[in-house]
């Protein structure tokens, strides 16, 4: 698509750009990217990348930045991956070493933090799923009831139904009775596959209760088998492109305390191989569009169980942090695989 020149002068930009955090102007790309090209010629190059998408002109200055589209172009094809420097993979070994799977998982997660000064993720392998001992309604007011579920663990879930009327405690207790009957000892998955088929046998004003109690307990359990670990959160407050916007800040920690969507996005790292960037929007996840997720999956004896990842904003030295996230996988795809 691009020139060698054009490709050279817009490899320059990103790395003057994510090195000084400044827009970058023709006179900096002269100095810094080796060609012998006039001001006017580097300017009239500078347009065409920015009229192609690559990079953009800040209101306030004359010289450029990268966009998200910039970014992947340097990415997918003009990064010079920096090899780590022997203290840190020597860091990085004795940092990730332990007898007890929890302790190894989030040692990985501080350890992506600590090296990268952004966030540390680990999505850890998934637990089999719990077993029902006992399911309970309760009414809260009008058209909500709180779903009460307790497995065999003594691990205690509760969901809120909003349902579109109002059920009296001999409705909620008959359900509740119906569901205690057919499930005990049973996991949601089998749960799903009993009542399902004998739904339809039930009062069709019952039906609603059923399907909803269904739905909640399937999310209730999933958050409890799907173990999330997160570190270095706080770094994310000290970096400058993403501090200056408190708003989506805000957005973003209540995102990792949601967890859903971005355990959702790691673990499509699961049905790929090596590192996997994503860019702003890529991602899909609106209070990521400032950011960059850089991930990778690991495995416990050959079999993919999980995903870490670093989370941090897309003005970040990709050529060192894909080298970090991609170590830090396999370093724990080892530790585990010796447990």
């Amino acid at each position: 698509m691009l020139d060698k020149r054009a490709q050279t002068l817009l490899k320059t930009l990103v790395e003057r750009y994510i090195a000084e955090g400044q827009p970058v102007g023709s006179r900096t790309l002269s100095r810094y990217s080796g060609l012998e090209l006039s001001p006017a010629t580097i300017r009239n190059v500078m347009s065409d990348l920015e009229e192609m998408g690559f990079i953009a002109s800040p209101h306030t200055s004359a010289g450029r930045i990268p966009t998200p589209r910039g970014y992947r172009l340097f990415v997918d094809s003009l990064l010079t991956i920096r090899p780590l420097e022997r203290a840190e993979l020597t860091e990085m070994h004795g940092a990730i070493k332990s007898d007890q799977p929890q302790r190894l998982i989030n040692q990985a997660s501080l350890l992506l933090s600590q090296l990268t000064r952004f966030a540390g993720v680990v999505v850890a392998p998934r637990r089999q799923q719990p077993r029902i001992r006992q399911i309970e309604f309760l009414n809260l007011s009008e058209k909500r009831i709180l779903l009460i579920i307790v497995t065999e663990s003594g691990d205690v879930q509760n969901r809120i139904l909003l349902t579109q009327r109002s059920y009296s405690p001999s409705e909620l207790s008959e359900a509740a009775n119906y569901l205690n009957q057919n499930c005990i000892g049973l996991d949601f998955n089998q749960v799903h596959k009993r009542v399902r088929e004998e739904l339809r046998q039930l009062r069709t004003n019952m039906t609603e209760l059923m399907n909803a109690a269904l739905e909640a307990g399937d999310q209730a359990i999933a958050d409890t088998s799907t173990q999330y670990v997160i570190s270095g959160e706080r770094n994310l407050l000290d970096v400058e492109d993403l501090s200056s916007n408190m708003k989506r800040l805000r957005e973003l920690f209540a995102l990792f305390e949601q967890r859903t969507s971005l355990v959702q996005l790691l673990g499509v790292t699961n049905r790929a191989e090596g590192v996997q960037i994503f860019i702003g929007d890529e991602s899909g996840i609106a209070q990521l569009d400032e950011c960059s997720v850089i991930a990778a999956n690991y495995e416990v004896d050959g079999r993919v169980v999980g995903s870490v990842g670093v989370i941090g904003p897309t003005r970040m030295a990709y050529e060192r942090m894909i080298p970090i996230v991609d170590i830090t996988a396999k370093l724990l795809s080892s530790a585990l695989s010796k447990n």
